[in-house]
């Protein structure tokens, strides 16, 4: 699931339109409730929007370590260094 992914996108804006030509008043107040309930759900649901997030997240790192290596290794070493040096701090400032 990317966010290039057009069935996802496609099922998501769909589920949140309003179909045109209902001329009952009392079906098109449903739905519109129906649409707007959709987008609240597709906007209010954080864990999925996390998860989706981290799905492109690790394809797009997964991209970059097949089309450069090198600058991937270099990537892993830079953020253990900057954790590493993050955890000596907090560990020094705690200590004294």
């Amino acid at each position: 699931m990317t966010n290039s992914d057009p069935t996802q996108k496609a099922e998501a804006i769909a589920r949140t339109v309003v179909p045109d030509g209902i001329v009952d008043p009392v079906a098109s107040a449903r739905a519109e409730l129906k649409a707007a309930l959709a987008a609240i759900e597709i906007k209010g649901n954080v864990p999925r929007r996390v998860e989706q997030a981290s799905q492109r997240g690790i394809l797009r790192a997964r991209t970059f370590a097949r089309r450069n290596p090198i600058g991937a290794a270099a990537a892993v070493v830079g953020v253990a260094a900057a954790v590493g040096g993050a955890v000596w701090v907090i560990a020094r400032a705690l200590s004294r």
